[in-house]
């Protein structure tokens, strides 16, 4: 089996896991908890937490399939989408304070910015680098 094939099936599979393991517990929480995570007591903002972190995981699986020379564009990314989920389910559950909320979102905003950056920045857009 090719080397590089088999590393592509093994971060595609583990994407998917982290991304079925994200979502499901972010959309339906309860019915995770009763199907997989029955550790009493029942929290669904602790689960939309979990959620969003596996969805980031399975993100940056994901973004360095497509993108496998430019780790920057793949952390920015894949943290940036766990930050954006985190921050929803602070908003959805309205967990913690209103200046934890902002700052997550403000987090959220800056990664996704940056990532956004380092695309234009190397893929010929509007302020990309000469080299």
């Amino acid at each position: 089996m090719n080397r590089n094939y088999a590393l592509y099936a093994i971060a595609g599979a583990a994407a998917a896991t982290f991304l079925i393991f994200g979502l499901w517990p972010f959309f339906d929480s309860l019915s995770f908890y009763e199907d997989v995570a029955d550790f009493p007591p029942y929290n669904a903002h602790f689960l939309h937490d979990v959620g969003a972190f596996q969805i980031g995981l399975g993100a940056v699986l994901v973004c360095a399939l497509i993108w496998p020379r430019d780790a920057l564009l793949v952390a920015l990314l894949g943290t940036g989408v766990a930050a954006a989920f985190h921050f929803a389910a602070h908003v959805q559950d309205e967990g913690g304070d209103a200046g934890q909320t902002v700052s997550l979102g403000l987090l959220a905003v800056l990664l996704l910015g940056g990532a956004v950056w380092q695309w234009t920045r190397t893929r010929g857009g509007p302020g990309a680098a000469s080299e």
